[in-house]
Order: C-alpha cells, then structure tokens, then sequence
C-alpha cells in the first residue's frame, strides 16, 4: 500500500468558527466565561503555556456530559463555511485527512462525522453516570505545550505519510511547523499575529487550500 498524504485540521476556530472550551464556559454565567475566554486567549497567543490553563479552565467550568453534546451541535452549527467541501475535494485527491485538537473528543466527534474525517485526536472528558464532570485525560499531548507537534511525530511513526500538513489558528499549531512539511495557518475567525507571520503560507478560507497543496 502506498503511504499516505496526511492533513491535519485543528478544530476550534479552524474548522468551526468557535471555542469550545468558551461555550462550556458560557453556560456558567458571564464571569465565568469572561474568565476562561482570557485563559484562552493567551494561551492561543502563545503568553501562557497550555499546561498552565489546561486543567484549570475545566476546575472553574465544571462541564456536564450534556454540555459537551450542547458544544458538538454548536460546532455543526458554525461550521466553516467552505469545510465539507474541501475536506471532500482532499479526500478524492488522496489525503487521509485527521483532526488534531486541544478540544474535546465527545464535542469533536460529531463535527468529525459530518464532515466524513475517521480520526480525531483530542482529549477525552470523564463524566459520571448521572454525567457530572469527573476529570479529563491529563496524559493526552493537546494538555500541554508541545503536545501537537508530539501527535505529529505518532502520527508519522505510525503511518509512514509520504507528506503531512498541519492547518490551524493558535501558537499551539504552529508548533508543529519543524515537524511538517507544510504548516498553514488560518485567519478566517482569529488571524494571529505570530502565526501570519509564522505560518508557510496562510489562508482565511479552508478552500484556499486545494490551490495551495
């Protein structure tokens, strides 16, 4: 079997237009999103390190099992405009097509499923049976600087791609920039400064990619 060309979407912001980790935040009340959207900002500007917001952000939101549903139809709902389109023109030119999330699997998956992408790396929340918060996978990368460029070396070791392409908004995606062969960054939503200037080629239209690869 021939090896395959990977693309590699971040989520939030990239392939939906929001965050979230800021709509689990804004069911708790303006303060508490007030809060967790800053955290997240910075974190995304890269003026604080993941790992010093990661767990913290979750302790203050203390998301639901039914918050996290509410997040996954919020994503389907803001999708990016030109997404399903391009992530179908990829796969007909033979990308394996994955997302690569600091976000939450059980609010990802569904987004995932309509836009036809079988593999998503993201955190897993735990919830108990009456689907109360009960913590998150602390071992996963995305909790912590340098975690996407980590998911990038598995995924190389693993698959063998011929080539592998990252797409996505944050510090944390362009992280993975010496590790790829193609880092792309994306303004469409947020268009940071660091990454524009970072970033190999940057877009504000998923679209654009298929006249960039």
């Amino acid at each position: 079997m021939n090896p395959p060309k990977l693309i590699c979407f971040d989520c939030d912001s990239t392939l939906s237009a929001i965050e979230g980790i800021d709509e689990l935040a804004r069911v708790r009340g303006p303060e508490i999103f007030a809060r967790v959207e800053a955290m997240t900002n910075y974190a995304m500007n890269g003026k604080l390190r993941v790992e010093e917001v990661f767990g913290r952000r979750l302790e203050i939101i203390q998301p639901r099992r039914q918050d996290a549903l509410a997040v996954g139809r919020q994503y389907i709902e803001t999708i990016e405009p030109t997404a399903q389109a391009t992530v179908a023109a990829l796969k007909a030119r033979g990308w394996t097509v994955v997302i690569v999330s600091g976000g939450f699997r059980p609010a990802i998956r569904p987004l995932a499923d309509v836009l036809g992408i079988a593999r998503v790396e993201a955190v897993d929340l735990w919830f108990d049976d009456a689907g109360a918060y009960r913590g998150y996978d602390e071992q996963f990368p995305t909790t912590r600087s340098g975690g996407k460029p980590a998911i990038m070396t598995q995924l190389k070791n693993e698959l063998k791609p011929e080539r592998i392409v990252m797409v996505g908004d944050g510090v944390s995606d362009l992280e993975t920039k010496p590790g790829v062969d193609l880092f792309v960054g994306f303004g469409r939503y947020v268009a940071r400064e660091k990454v524009r200037t970072g970033a190999a080629v940057f877009i504000h239209s998923l679209d654009e990619l298929l006249e960039r690869l």
